[in-house]
């Protein structure tokens, strides 16, 4: 299958990736199956490898393109398809579906402006959403900014952490402009992640202040937090705080509290709506409901700030 998949499959950014003759052309009495029968006797002509797995042609029928009939085959469960000629002179392999091209430039103005249209009222739902999860949780930025940035986030994930120097690059830059709220997204891989979660929260609980103070020197530390020492390293973090350390420590260590509980199923509950809204990696950034995927530059923030910002949120 090498040379046949280098030749077929591997090469996905062509619309037409192969041509192959066939041999004579088509009677009007040759049989459906026949035609078949001798389309994959070509295949395999051209591409040896093929009498050693298994290929099955579907369906061939028009394709509603001038002197072209469409079909499919499979080759070990994976299907491939294909235009042919009506009179299978040649066979040409595809690579995705056919794409209309016959669009005048104000037709596709018209339907750019429909697709942005629509995107920009999915974000204002999605914001109307996020705005009701985020109330009373600890933000960075201006409390009244015309802007909300809400990540969704794993302390353990090296691209959170430059993520996180981005969002101080944005909060800089835009002192008065931008909100900025962080939420949990613990990754089931990242060991002390959900723990950190839990601490970071129990931390709010308390003060704004102990919840910030966790959140950066966890990505500050990364490389010398372990799943053993985390507790004792975020006590080492909280030391300077006013926070009641016993009430953190009932929340953040004690699992067999309902602090503990509550604050799990609060991390949990986090990341349910982040799935909900489409998040599946960190870090996951909303800008006024604008989905960015992550550790992305200040500069990929910028244009949706400043969208925002023209619109008046």
């Amino acid at each position: 299958m090498n040379r046949f998949s280098k030749m077929i499959f591997a090469l996905a950014g062509c619309l037409l990736l192969g041509v192959l003759v066939l041999g004579p052309a088509l009677s009007q009495e040759e049989d459906t199956a026949e035609r078949k029968e001798r389309i994959l006797a070509n295949l395999r002509l051209a591409f040896p490898q093929l009498e050693k797995v298994p290929v099955t042609i579907g369906v061939i029928g028009p394709s509603g393109y001038g002197g072209l009939d469409e079909g499919t085959f499979t080759v070990n469960g994976r299907p491939q398809s294909f235009f042919v000629a009506e009179d299978d002179k040649k066979l040409y392999m595809l690579s995705g579906e056919a794409v209309d091209v016959s669009r005048s430039q104000e037709e596709i103005t018209a339907e750019l402006a429909q697709r942005a249209a629509a995107k920009a009222e999915e974000a204002a739902g999605r914001l109307e959403e996020i705005a009701a999860a985020i109330t009373d949780l600890p933000y960075r930025g201006a409390a009244d900014a015309p802007v909300t940035i809400v990540e969704f986030s794993d302390f353990q994930c090296p691209y959170c952490s430059r993520g996180a120097e981005t969002v101080e690059q944005i909060l800089e830059k835009y002192p008065n402009d931008v909100k900025f709220v962080f939420k949990h997204f613990p990754l089931g891989f990242h060991p002390w992640a959900k723990p950190a979660a839990i601490a970071s929260h129990c931390g709010a609980q308390q003060s704004a202040e102990a919840f910030w103070t966790l959140h950066d020197r966890y990505f500050e530390n990364q490389k010398q937090i372990t799943p053993d020492n985390l507790l004792q390293k975020s006590k080492e973090f909280l030391a300077d705080s006013d926070i009641d350390m016993e009430a953190w420590s009932t929340c953040a260590e004690n699992t067999e509290s309902e602090e503990y509980k509550a604050a799990s199923a609060s991390v949990d509950a986090d990341v349910a709506f982040g799935q909900k809204l489409g998040v599946s990696g960190t870090p996951g950034f909303f800008v006024n409901g604008s989905f960015l995927n992550g550790a992305q530059p200040i500069a990929a923030f910028e244009p949706l700030i400043a969208a925002a910002l023209d619109t008046g949120g």
